[in-house]
Protein backbone atom coordinates (compact mmCIF):
# COMPACT_ATOMS: atom_id res chain seq x y z
CA UNK A 1 0.00 0.00 0.00
CA UNK A 2 1.47 3.22 -0.70
CA UNK A 3 1.88 6.00 2.11
CA UNK A 4 0.47 9.63 1.82
CA UNK A 5 3.96 11.10 1.10
CA UNK A 6 5.38 9.07 -1.82
CA UNK A 7 9.27 8.95 -1.31
CA UNK A 8 11.47 12.25 -3.48
CA UNK A 9 12.88 11.11 -6.62
CA UNK A 10 15.70 8.72 -6.05
CA UNK A 11 18.47 7.63 -8.64
CA UNK A 12 19.59 3.92 -8.58
CA UNK A 13 22.52 2.84 -10.19
CA UNK A 14 22.47 -1.02 -10.54
CA UNK A 15 19.78 -2.56 -10.53
CA UNK A 16 20.64 -6.75 -10.13
CA UNK A 17 18.85 -8.88 -7.32
CA UNK A 18 19.20 -6.37 -4.43
CA UNK A 19 19.15 -3.38 -6.16
CA UNK A 20 16.08 -4.36 -8.17
CA UNK A 21 14.35 -5.59 -4.21
CA UNK A 22 15.23 -1.92 -3.03
CA UNK A 23 13.03 -0.76 -5.85
CA UNK A 24 9.97 -2.97 -5.50
CA UNK A 25 10.32 -1.98 -1.70
CA UNK A 26 10.42 1.16 -2.78
CA UNK A 27 7.25 0.81 -5.33
CA UNK A 28 5.10 -0.67 -2.65
CA UNK A 29 5.91 2.36 -0.46
CA UNK A 30 4.93 5.01 -2.59
CA UNK A 31 7.68 6.15 -5.27
CA UNK A 32 6.99 9.64 -7.11
CA UNK A 33 9.85 9.28 -9.00
CA UNK A 34 12.81 7.08 -10.34
CA UNK A 35 15.56 6.73 -12.75
CA UNK A 36 17.31 3.67 -12.56
CA UNK A 37 20.67 3.03 -14.43
CA UNK A 38 22.12 -0.37 -15.15
CA UNK A 39 24.36 -1.57 -18.20
CA UNK A 40 25.11 -4.71 -16.30
CA UNK A 41 21.62 -6.48 -15.85
CA UNK A 42 18.29 -6.71 -17.79
CA UNK A 43 15.03 -4.23 -17.35
CA UNK A 44 12.95 -6.61 -14.94
CA UNK A 45 9.60 -7.57 -16.48
CA UNK A 46 7.67 -5.61 -14.13
CA UNK A 47 8.54 -1.85 -13.73
CA UNK A 48 7.21 0.38 -11.02
CA UNK A 49 5.41 3.34 -11.94
CA UNK A 50 7.38 6.39 -12.32
CA UNK A 51 10.88 4.58 -12.98
CA UNK A 52 12.70 4.61 -15.99
CA UNK A 53 15.23 2.48 -17.23
CA UNK A 54 18.48 3.69 -18.80
CA UNK A 55 22.16 2.33 -19.17
CA UNK A 56 23.70 5.35 -19.22
CA UNK A 57 24.55 7.75 -16.31
CA UNK A 58 24.61 10.39 -19.67
CA UNK A 59 21.40 9.43 -20.46
CA UNK A 60 19.68 11.05 -17.07
CA UNK A 61 17.24 13.91 -17.92
CA UNK A 62 19.04 17.44 -17.36
CA UNK A 63 15.70 18.27 -15.19
CA UNK A 64 15.77 15.06 -12.80
CA UNK A 65 16.76 16.11 -9.63
CA UNK A 66 16.99 13.09 -7.48
CA UNK A 67 17.30 13.58 -3.39
CA UNK A 68 19.15 10.51 -3.11
CA UNK A 69 21.37 8.28 -5.47
CA UNK A 70 21.47 4.93 -4.56
CA UNK A 71 24.58 2.91 -5.53
CA UNK A 72 23.86 -0.78 -5.88
CA UNK A 73 26.17 -2.06 -8.33
CA UNK A 74 29.46 -4.44 -7.85
CA UNK A 75 31.99 -3.42 -5.50
CA UNK A 76 34.51 -4.31 -7.89
CA UNK A 77 32.73 -1.66 -10.38
CA UNK A 78 32.66 1.15 -7.95
CA UNK A 79 35.87 3.08 -9.76
CA UNK A 80 34.21 2.95 -13.14
CA UNK A 81 30.96 3.67 -12.35
CA UNK A 82 30.83 6.19 -9.16
CA UNK A 83 32.91 9.03 -10.97
CA UNK A 84 29.46 9.80 -13.51
CA UNK A 85 27.13 10.64 -10.66
CA UNK A 86 29.56 13.51 -8.85
CA UNK A 87 27.63 15.96 -10.24
CA UNK A 88 24.70 14.96 -8.12
CA UNK A 89 26.53 15.67 -5.43
CA UNK A 90 25.20 19.38 -4.35
CA UNK A 91 21.93 18.16 -3.54
CA UNK A 92 21.93 14.53 -3.16
CA UNK A 93 22.79 12.35 -0.18
CA UNK A 94 24.75 8.96 -1.61
CA UNK A 95 23.69 5.67 -0.45
CA UNK A 96 25.95 2.83 -1.02
CA UNK A 97 25.34 -1.09 -0.30
CA UNK A 98 28.84 -1.86 -2.09
CA UNK A 99 30.34 -4.47 0.32
CA UNK A 100 33.80 -3.10 1.60
CA UNK A 101 33.98 -0.10 -0.52
CA UNK A 102 34.61 2.96 2.46
CA UNK A 103 33.15 6.31 2.96
CA UNK A 104 36.58 7.74 2.23
CA UNK A 105 37.24 5.40 -0.71
CA UNK A 106 33.85 6.77 -2.27
CA UNK A 107 34.47 10.18 -1.31
CA UNK A 108 37.50 10.16 -3.73
CA UNK A 109 35.49 9.06 -6.49
CA UNK A 110 32.47 11.69 -5.95
CA UNK A 111 34.29 14.27 -4.85
CA UNK A 112 35.39 16.09 -1.38
CA UNK A 113 32.45 17.09 0.26
CA UNK A 114 29.86 14.46 -0.95
CA UNK A 115 27.26 13.40 1.75
CA UNK A 116 27.25 9.42 2.41
CA UNK A 117 25.81 6.86 3.66
CA UNK A 118 27.22 3.18 3.73
CA UNK A 119 24.87 0.40 4.10
CA UNK A 120 24.82 -3.36 4.34
CA UNK A 121 21.28 -5.09 3.42
CA UNK A 122 21.08 -8.96 2.82
CA UNK A 123 18.91 -10.87 1.03
CA UNK A 124 15.72 -11.49 2.74
CA UNK A 125 15.24 -8.02 1.15
CA UNK A 126 13.28 -9.64 -1.47
CA UNK A 127 10.67 -10.62 0.45
CA UNK A 128 10.87 -7.30 2.79
CA UNK A 129 12.40 -9.35 5.82
CA UNK A 130 16.15 -7.86 5.42
CA UNK A 131 18.41 -6.02 7.82
CA UNK A 132 20.47 -3.52 7.09
CA UNK A 133 23.36 -2.01 9.19
CA UNK A 134 24.22 1.62 7.97
CA UNK A 135 26.74 3.85 9.19
CA UNK A 136 26.70 8.04 8.27
CA UNK A 137 29.41 9.82 6.47
CA UNK A 138 30.23 13.77 7.36
CA UNK A 139 27.87 16.23 6.66
CA UNK A 140 25.18 13.95 6.40
CA UNK A 141 22.60 16.08 8.29
CA UNK A 142 19.58 14.52 9.96
CA UNK A 143 17.00 14.90 6.72
CA UNK A 144 19.12 13.05 4.88
CA UNK A 145 19.65 10.25 7.24
CA UNK A 146 16.18 9.76 7.63
CA UNK A 147 15.37 9.50 4.12
CA UNK A 148 18.49 6.63 3.59
CA UNK A 149 16.51 5.48 6.78
CA UNK A 150 13.34 5.23 5.21
CA UNK A 151 15.21 4.08 1.24
CA UNK A 152 16.24 0.97 3.61
CA UNK A 153 12.91 0.23 5.56
CA UNK A 154 11.46 -0.58 2.51
CA UNK A 155 12.90 -3.64 2.86
CA UNK A 156 13.36 -4.58 6.36
CA UNK A 157 14.70 -3.50 9.98
CA UNK A 158 17.47 -1.00 9.83
CA UNK A 159 20.04 -0.54 12.32
CA UNK A 160 22.76 2.49 12.26
CA UNK A 161 26.37 2.38 14.17
CA UNK A 162 28.50 5.20 14.64
CA UNK A 163 32.13 2.91 13.61
CA UNK A 164 32.54 2.70 9.98
CA UNK A 165 35.03 -0.25 11.05
CA UNK A 166 31.56 -2.16 12.22
CA UNK A 167 30.68 -2.67 8.73
CA UNK A 168 33.23 -5.32 8.69
CA UNK A 169 31.90 -8.24 10.75
CA UNK A 170 28.68 -6.77 10.14
CA UNK A 171 28.93 -7.89 6.36
CA UNK A 172 30.16 -11.52 7.84
CA UNK A 173 27.58 -11.98 9.99
CA UNK A 174 24.22 -10.90 8.29
CA UNK A 175 25.16 -9.57 4.52
CA UNK A 176 26.52 -13.26 3.87
CA UNK A 177 24.64 -15.16 6.87
CA UNK A 178 22.10 -16.18 4.37
CA UNK A 179 24.14 -17.94 2.56
CA UNK A 180 25.04 -19.81 5.58
CA UNK A 181 21.42 -20.75 6.67
CA UNK A 182 21.20 -21.79 3.00
CA UNK A 183 23.96 -24.20 3.14
CA UNK A 184 22.57 -25.69 6.71
CA UNK A 185 19.03 -26.32 4.90
CA UNK A 186 21.29 -28.19 1.92
CA UNK A 187 23.14 -30.16 4.16
CA UNK A 188 20.35 -31.07 6.56
CA UNK A 189 18.62 -32.26 3.11
CA UNK A 190 21.77 -34.14 1.99
CA UNK A 191 21.69 -36.00 5.51
CA UNK A 192 17.75 -36.64 5.31
CA UNK A 193 18.76 -38.68 2.04
CA UNK A 194 21.38 -40.17 3.50
CA UNK A 195 19.28 -41.54 6.34
CA UNK A 196 16.72 -42.92 3.73
CA UNK A 197 14.45 -40.02 3.06
CA UNK A 198 13.06 -39.52 -0.01
CA UNK A 199 14.40 -36.56 -1.83
CA UNK A 200 10.90 -34.80 -2.16
CA UNK A 201 10.57 -35.31 1.36
CA UNK A 202 13.75 -34.17 2.43
CA UNK A 203 13.86 -31.44 1.14
CA UNK A 204 10.53 -30.56 2.40
CA UNK A 205 11.54 -31.66 5.71
CA UNK A 206 14.88 -28.98 6.04
CA UNK A 207 13.27 -26.18 3.90
CA UNK A 208 10.39 -26.04 6.15
CA UNK A 209 12.44 -26.60 9.43
CA UNK A 210 15.09 -23.85 8.94
CA UNK A 211 11.95 -21.54 7.80
CA UNK A 212 9.72 -22.14 10.89
CA UNK A 213 12.70 -22.39 13.22
CA UNK A 214 13.52 -18.30 11.65
CA UNK A 215 10.01 -17.31 12.26
CA UNK A 216 10.07 -18.69 15.62
CA UNK A 217 13.28 -16.92 16.22
CA UNK A 218 11.77 -13.93 15.23
CA UNK A 219 8.56 -14.06 17.27
CA UNK A 220 10.02 -15.00 20.59
CA UNK A 221 11.78 -12.50 23.26
CA UNK A 222 13.79 -15.20 24.24
CA UNK A 223 17.25 -15.02 23.10
CA UNK A 224 18.63 -18.61 20.51
CA UNK A 225 20.51 -20.08 23.52
CA UNK A 226 17.14 -20.73 25.02
CA UNK A 227 15.51 -21.90 22.30
CA UNK A 228 17.59 -24.49 22.04
CA UNK A 229 17.61 -25.56 25.51
CA UNK A 230 13.79 -25.70 25.11
CA UNK A 231 14.29 -28.27 21.85
CA UNK A 232 16.91 -30.06 23.29
CA UNK A 233 15.44 -32.77 25.81
CA UNK A 234 17.96 -34.71 28.29
CA UNK A 235 19.12 -37.91 26.85
CA UNK A 236 17.01 -37.67 23.88
CA UNK A 237 17.69 -37.06 19.56
CA UNK A 238 18.72 -33.51 19.87
CA UNK A 239 20.60 -33.65 22.62
CA UNK A 240 22.84 -36.95 20.34
CA UNK A 241 23.33 -34.31 17.76
CA UNK A 242 24.52 -31.48 19.79
CA UNK A 243 26.52 -33.51 21.04
CA UNK A 244 28.16 -33.74 17.61
CA UNK A 245 27.75 -29.95 16.38
CA UNK A 246 28.55 -28.40 19.22
CA UNK A 247 32.12 -30.23 19.96
CA UNK A 248 34.72 -27.93 20.11
CA UNK A 249 36.45 -28.96 16.65
CA UNK A 250 32.62 -28.37 14.84
CA UNK A 251 30.09 -25.72 14.39
CA UNK A 252 31.98 -23.04 17.18
CA UNK A 253 35.33 -23.25 15.83
CA UNK A 254 33.78 -23.20 12.24
CA UNK A 255 31.42 -20.37 12.65
CA UNK A 256 34.00 -18.19 14.05
CA UNK A 257 36.50 -19.20 11.56
CA UNK A 258 33.95 -18.41 8.67
CA UNK A 259 32.94 -15.30 10.35
CA UNK A 260 36.69 -14.18 10.72
CA UNK A 261 37.16 -15.08 7.23
CA UNK A 262 34.34 -12.93 6.05
CA UNK A 263 35.52 -10.27 7.98
CA UNK A 264 38.73 -9.59 6.53
CA UNK A 265 37.78 -10.37 3.15
CA UNK A 266 35.38 -7.16 3.82
CA UNK A 267 38.41 -5.43 4.79
CA UNK A 268 40.32 -6.77 1.45
CA UNK A 269 37.74 -5.47 -0.74
CA UNK A 270 38.00 -1.70 0.94
CA UNK A 271 39.93 1.05 -0.73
Amino acid sequence: MSQKNPLPPILLVGCGRMGGAMLAGWAERGLAAAVVVDPFASVPEKRPPGASFLQKAEEIPAEFTPQAVVFAVKPQQAGEVLPAYRRFGAHAVFLSIMAGRTIAGMERLLGEGAKIVRAMPNTPAAVRRGISVACAGKGVNAAEQALCHELLAAIGRVAWVQEEALLDPVTAVSGSGPAYVFLLAELMEKAGIEQGLPPDLARLLARETVAGAGALLAASDEDAAALRRAVTSPKGTTERALQVLMAEDAWPRAVSRAIAAATARSRELAE
